[in-house]
């Protein structure tokens, strides 16, 4: 009787005495194994991105956005051209008292920024005098936007680090005017150099004026979205209850939404949880292709150890034992190549985080791993049942 260290022996042996055959059979696992890893990482790394701008702008914040959905949230006009939000809206939530902390108005348009002939569409913003503070972005050169620039409706302007370098290089451009909208605004200020956000706002790429300016220089008396930060993370619920009930009494239920970060957090992470599972999914698919590739190659070598399989019988070998060895064999090949693959998907992953957001979970991992060992198995199963099932006295006379 075999034991199962010898049949282990005798499986490592036959796959180290077909060293490049055995390195091909597995390449396929080792595709799919890294693929998975690195798509995966790529997924999850956007949803650790997004959750850390998230909880960079804060957590106490509520949008009230023109329409019912989420349709109008991040565009420009004509999306938000019905909207009935307007500056009175964000004064009287101003005053509704705690746990209300503050409001301020948001309107995002693209349109041309000139400065000497040179010209580029960017998002001009228009925003209340305490719209920075409450998304926590701070001015890296010169002043804010105050109160008295919305109320005058001053031409002044803050730039995000990607035009000041467009426009001005190293050069101071604070004082300096440029043309949005048929009128020139002074530049007063400088962002401080952050990136794209959450929502997908390059803030790098914004240009910010006052709220009253803008709805002056582009025609438009509405607002986009309102932001309101509630005193505490705790009182967000109770915030929006209150936001709700004042602008329901304003106008109808569908002029209006109402989210908060936690909401719209958790919106985006179902989408990219299904884009995610969409890309292992894919990647996955490689896998199987390496699993057919495995159990080719293994009735080839049933094919060609025919002779060798009636000796064994010959000598005591029971049908168990050459069932255990190729399966021994095929699963030796797909967990080797999955944990070649694992090095390879992670060295990969580490590589890309240089340029994309990316982050290998545990997870990913052992899922991979798992994977590849059961392909091995699963489509090891029917050259190995074949080979157990081969006549000894058959075997024996095959040439």
């Amino acid at each position: 009787m075999i034991n199962f260290e010898e049949t282990l022996d005798l499986a490592i042996t036959s796959i180290w005495r077909n060293k490049v055959r055995s390195a091909l059979t597995a390449l396929g696992i080792i595709i799919g194994v890294s693929a998975v890893i690195l798509l995966v990482s790529l997924g999850q790394g956007l949803q650790n991105y997004i959750k850390e701008q998230f909880e960079s702008l804060g957590t106490n914040q509520i949008y009230v956005i023109a329409g019912a959905g989420l349709e109008g949230f991040g565009q420009g006009p004509p999306n938000f051209a019905g909207s009935k939000l307007t500056l009175s809206h964000v004064n009287e939530i101003s005053k509704l008292g705690l746990p209300i902390k503050n409001a301020a108005a948001d309107n995002d348009i693209p349109a041309p920024v000139k400065y000497k002939g040179e010209s580029r569409v960017t998002t001009v913003t228009g925003i209340s005098h305490n719209w920075l503070d409450i998304v926590n972005i701070n001015i890296g050169q010169g002043r804010k936007i105050t109160k008295s620039d919305i109320d005058l409706s001053r031409n002044v302007a803050i730039l995000g680090k990607s035009i000041i370098n467009d426009f001005f290089g190293n050069s101071n451009p604070i004082g300096k005017k440029i043309f949005i909208g048929g009128e020139y605004f002074e530049i007063i200020g400088v962002i401080e150099e952050i990136g794209t956000q959450s929502i997908g706002f390059d803030i790098d790429n914004f240009v910010i004026i006052p709220i009253t300016s803008s709805q002056r220089v582009f025609g438009i008396d509405s607002l986009q979205s309102i932001i309101v930060q509630a005193d505490t993370k705790e009182s967000i619920a109770q915030v929006k209850s209150k936001v709700e009930k004042y602008l329901l009494t304003q106008m109808d239920e569908d002029d209006f939404s109402l989210v908060d970060q936690e909401s719209l957090l958790s919106t985006i992470s179902n989408i990219l949880n299904v884009l995610t599972a969409a890309l292992g999914g894919i990647a996955a698919i490689s896998l199987i292709v390496g699993g057919v590739g495995i159990m080719n190659i293994m009735l080839v070598s049933v094919t060609e150890r025919t002779r060798e399989i009636g000796i064994r019988r010959a000598v005591g070998a029971k049908p168990s034992d050459i069932l255990g060895q190729f399966l021994i064999e095929a699963t030796t090949l797909s967990i080797s190549g999955g944990t070649i693959g694992i090095a390879i998907g992670i060295t990969g992953s580490m590589i890309l985080n240089r340029f994309f957001p990316t982050s290998v979970t545990p997870l990913a991992v052992a899922l991979a791993f798992g994977v590849s060992a059961g392909v091995g198995i699963i489509f090891g199963v029917a050259p190995a049942i074949r080979a157990s099932r081969l006549d000894p006295i058959e075997a024996l006379r095959y040439e």
